[in-house]
């Protein structure tokens, strides 16, 4: 008797297939950094004290926008072989991958959230919220996902081509940049390949030596990890992004245009941009 057993694969896992076949073409090389969390955990303990909370996603959607906006030539997507097509967005999508349940089967599914340039922290964090506590099967934002799950793979196939492969149709489908975190479970680096130029990924935050004005000390650090298509750009922008990213979540609030919470000692954004407007 055979100790193997073969099943045809979950409907429900044929977007995750669709989309790995469509990313084949991609060429991603990865960085990484590590990011000290200090000022980013005062400003979620002060914004508790004030009854709202934060997930350190929001932060990295609403920091990586900002650097996304810094750094424009990053904020695109390119398409085609012998005529290549290179497309640079005036808005700022987020997607953020999540592990949810569907059909009884554990999958990612992938929520894009548009123009994060013109949302507020706590905006932000209200979407998130609104697809990590709301329910996939029932989700309208989530209707195509299903349609894919009940049409015969190769039409799905097809379909999920004709929606995403288009550069018009390329922000709101894919967004213009990738968020994923296993920061939840025991993960350092975490490096993955979100169908867009830049994809920002998130390991645990835990307590780890640093060196402080020559001094060693103990603070709470993350492995922050960019993986970036270099069909899109090189090594040296995609640098630049990762260090302007790294930058306004250490110096958080300053770099980011939020009013001061209470308790937190900082100066606001020289330079604004739209929507951020007190949360």
């Amino acid at each position: 008797m055979s100790d193997v057993f073969i099943l045809p694969l979950p409907p429900e896992r044929r977007h995750t297939l669709h989309f790995l076949a469509e990313i084949r073409s991609f060429a991603p090389v990865f960085l990484d950094t590590e990011v000290d969390m200090t000022a980013i955990a005062r400003h979620r303990a002060a914004a508790r004290d004030n009854d709202q909370r934060y997930s350190v996603v929001s932060y990295i959607l609403y920091a990586a926008t900002r650097a996304l906006l810094a750094h424009p030539e990053a904020n695109a997507a390119i398409r085609g072989r012998l005529r290549p097509k290179l497309a640079r967005y005036q808005t700022v999508n987020g997607k953020l991958a999540l592990d949810r349940t569907i059909g009884g089967q554990r999958v990612v599914l992938s929520a894009v959230l548009p123009d994060l340039h013109r949302a507020s922290l706590a905006q932000v964090q209200a979407l998130v919220e609104h697809y990590r506590d709301g329910d996939p099967a029932e989700q309208p934002e989530f209707a195509g996902v299903r349609l894919l799950h009940k049409l015969p793979a190769p039409i799905g196939r097809a379909l999920f081509r004709l929606g995403v492969r288009p550069l018009h149709r390329r922000a709101a489908a894919f967004g213009t940049f990738a968020v994923s975190s296993l920061g939840h479970r025991p993960v350092d680096g975490f490096y993955s390949v979100g169908g867009t130029t830049i994809t920002i990924g998130l390991g645990q935050i835990a307590d780890r030596p640093v060196v402080r004005d020559g001094q060693l000390a103990v603070a709470a650090t993350m492995r922050l990890s960019l993986t970036f298509d270099h069909r899109v750009i090189d090594g040296a922008l995609a640098a630049d992004v990762l260090a302007d990213l790294k930058g306004r979540l250490e110096t958080f609030p300053a770099a980011a245009g939020l009013p001061r919470p209470v308790g937190v000692d900082v100066a606001r954004d020289p330079l604004p941009l739209d929507g951020d407007a007190a949360a």
